[in-house]
């Protein structure tokens, strides 16, 4: 069976911080100021959760969301 690593990123206005969340992988908690930043840092966290594991390659999908808002006038 091959195994895929789901981590789902969110970006929290409030903290300013993008964080993750995976029901795959126990206990990965880690934010970072941007996605690239955050992005770089999930394998290495993952490895070290996963440090029991016999090694193996396991692809990671990082699925992100963000939204934003404009103003806009409804009147054309």
């Amino acid at each position: 069976m091959n195994r895929v690593i789901v981590v789902k990123a969110s970006y929290d206005a409030d903290a300013g911080v993008w964080i993750t969340e995976s029901a795959d992988v126990h206990g990965l908690r880690i934010e970072a100021a941007t996605l690239e930043g955050l992005i770089a840092r999930i394998p290495g966290a993952v490895q070290d959760l996963l440090d029991d594991d016999p090694a193996q390659d396991i692809p990671i999908e990082i699925v992100a969301h963000a939204s934003t808002r404009v103003s806009a006038s409804l009147a054309a």
